[in-house]
């Protein structure tokens, strides 16, 4: 390609980043409830969002959980920093048919995290401690209890930081992979185009390519929140149009209105 013809092409594609966005998908399940902010975005900004989770959890079997060596009963703590976490663990005391006792201590991630356990044991009559959300506060209960040996619940897909926060502070603990992130079945949006798509971690660049592996981005916007998948979607080969958060741009929503009002103005 010539140098001219290859300055005309990469203006053509300039250009058609520019095109209004009509159409966004959100790669998340569709919100519970009617106050969330991509409800009061669509209406603010005149456009279309639909919901579809590109993941999905499922939990390992209790085949798959021998495997790991791992005796539940010789733990006396949990920390559960999900929901995913606490159906999957009870469903696997289930399965493997282990009746967890009554002295058994759940540390959640956060107070919602905590009431949820209702949903398995009777609340009253267990010691259930929690967070804020962020682990780190968690941590000042758990420093309060290091004599407990605990069972730390999580996906085969975590960061590190809370294996090295509980490295750090010499906490006696069992790491137990107890259910995994799949890429769902996407096949039914084979013929829909939107003209942005947004994701929220790099499993779910990982979905898009695994469902369709000749995607061509050309005029689609892609949003990316966090910078672990702002770089999968660079690492793709994709243009990053929005990165979230950012100081101007906080949440992912603020940071997509901020777009569309350029994107969009006067057309």
């Amino acid at each position: 390609m010539s140098s001219t013809n290859q300055a005309a092409s990469e203006e053509k594609a300039e250009n058609s980043r520019e095109q209004r966005v009509k159409t966004i998908l959100v790669t998340q399940p569709k919100p519970e409830t009617d106050k969330s902010p991509y409800f009061d975005l669509a209406k603010k900004c005149n456009v279309k969002i639909d919901f579809r989770s590109f993941i999905h959890v499922e939990g390992i079997s209790a085949k798959e959980f021998r495997k790991e060596r791992i005796n539940i009963l010789d733990h006396t703590a949990i920390i559960l920093t999900s929901r995913n976490a606490v159906d999957n663990f009870f469903r696997l005391c289930t399965e493997m048919r282990i009746i967890v006792p009554e002295s058994m201590k759940y540390f959640c991630i956060s107070e919602s995290t905590a009431f949820y356990l209702q949903k398995y044991v009777q609340y009253r009559k267990r010691k259930i401690f929690y967070g804020n959300q962020k682990f780190i506060e968690l941590m000042d209960v758990i420093k309060k209890n290091k004599t407990e040996k605990f069972l730390l619940l999580c996906s085969d897909i975590h960061k590190d930081e809370i294996p090295e926060i509980l490295d750090e502070a010499k906490i006696d603990y069992t790491k137990a992979v107890i259910y995994r992130t799949v890429c769902s079945d996407l096949s039914d949006l084979s013929d829909v185009l939107y003209d942005m798509l947004v994701f929220f971690s790099p499993s779910g660049i990982k979905s898009l390519f695994q469902n369709f592996p000749d995607f061509k981005q050309n005029a689609t916007r892609i949003a990316a929140f966090g910078p672990t998948t702002s770089a999968a979607v660079r690492e793709a080969g994709l243009i990053l149009d929005i990165n979230a958060p950012m100081p101007q741009a906080p949440s992912m929503t603020m940071a997509i209105e901020q777009y569309l009002k350029i994107a969009n103005k006067g057309r």
